[in-house]
């Protein structure tokens, strides 16, 4: 089913807010390129989000409404909005507290054709000092039975950088994304799903209102404006069900494997369990564990000047905790004349993220640093 679950949502809210913990914050709302070749659900969703930890804030509402045609035609739009307070880590040693409003636009067509699916999307959002589009093709098609799902995506990027400090400041970022998925039903309770995904990115690739240290004297950073990077990713989902108790159950699995040309590597490891409770309830726990090495050109304080640097602790050697868990209730199931689905359901989830720094040092203490979020989505999906 494809809700908010489906949404394709930016990897970051902006240059001064650190991409991997936003990546965390949203993985949730990012929905993977192997699907079946069936039309998305016709759907509406309604969501408030709210992250708060190491002195940021990002709060908001986001909308998406699908409709389908003729059993041929799948369209779709979204609305989603960020409000952000920072006061973090980079913000108190370099600059000063914010606060600013993303909001993000995107709608999307899916023709279906026999076992054939095909999409086109866009996606735009603006902020007072970053804006950007993408473009997004894509392709499904089912084999052997329904039982093998391969599918191809392609999204073009294009960015644009300023700052709210320096107005003569005006540069950009172009994207390339190339996404490759295969989906196995092994049996009735059990599929596979294995994404390969590869991002070329070309331009402005930090923020220009971070410094690095040398010898604790603070220099603009500077990037490669070149980044390539691809990752691997194997999911796996076990059911069983127990129909004469009314009892359903899922166990899932994944791990993905991140490098890039910046010599990052980054592993995850994911495990979550999902019961129904009666015939309304629906709850999920789960576990993520994240960690990654630091950037080529990464230095908590360089001892000399060097072509590249950048004190970003997102690019420092860390580790991530993720424990949550998701409690759905069906309001109402049942069907209208036509035999069409009518049903709504309201979803609570909740997430407690853990960041320790191995090489990143909070210099306010001259410990390293590390910091706890927490993630709320209340969202509420009509399916008519």
């Amino acid at each position: 089913m494809k809700g908010f679950a489906g949404m394709r949502v930016a990897a970051t809210l902006g240059p001064r807010i650190a991409p991997t913990c936003v990546l965390a914050l949203l993985g949730c709302l990012v929905a993977t390129v192997a699907h079946s070749a069936v039309l998305p659900e016709e759907r509406a969703d309604l969501m408030y989000h709210y992250y708060q930890g190491g002195g940021v804030k990002v709060a908001g509402p986001a909308l998406l409404v699908r409709k389908g045609y003729q059993e041929k035609v799948s369209l779709s739009a979204s609305y989603y909005v960020d409000n952000v307070s920072s006061a973090s880590i980079d913000v108190i040693t370099t600059a000063s507290p914010y606060r600013e409003k993303r909001d993000e636009y995107s709608a999307s067509i899916d023709y279906l054709h026999r076992s054939t699916l095909l999409g086109l999307s866009f996606t735009t959002s603006d902020e007072p000092d970053y804006t950007a589009e993408a473009l997004g093709l894509s392709f499904a098609q089912e084999m052997f039975g329904s039982m093998t799902t391969f599918s191809l995506g392609y999204v073009i990027g294009r960015d644009r950088v300023f700052s709210s400090t320096d107005n003569s400041f005006a540069d950009r970022v172009d994207r390339y994304q190339f996404q490759l998925g295969w989906s196995q039903v092994v049996t009735k309770t059990f599929v596979v799903t294995v994404n390969f995904e590869a991002i070329d990115e070309d331009g402005y690739l930090n923020s220009p209102y971070r410094a690095a240290l040398i010898v604790g004297a603070p220099v603009p950073e500077q990037y490669p404006r070149v980044r390539t990077s691809q990752a691997l990713a194997v999911r796996a989902k076990k059911a069983w069900r127990y129909e004469r108790r009314g009892w359903n159950a899922a166990l899932l699995g994944e791990y993905r494997f991140f490098r890039d040309n910046w010599e990052i590597d980054a592993t995850t490891l994911g495990l979550g369990y999902e019961q129904y409770l009666g015939r309304r309830w629906l709850g999920d726990l789960h576990y993520r564990y994240y960690t990654q090495s630091r950037a080529s050109f990464y230095s908590d304080d360089f001892t000399a000047a060097q072509t590249f640097m950048a004190r970003d602790k997102e690019l420092s050697t860390f580790k991530s905790h993720t424990v949550g868990g998701k409690l759905s209730y069906v309001m109402f199931d049942r069907r209208r004349e036509g035999g069409e689905p009518l049903r709504s359901s309201v979803n609570l989830s909740y997430d407690y993220m853990k960041f320790d720094y191995d090489d990143f040092t909070d210099i306010r203490t001259g410990r390293p640093y590390s910091f706890g979020a927490n993630v709320v989505q209340l969202f509420l999906s009509v399916w008519y």
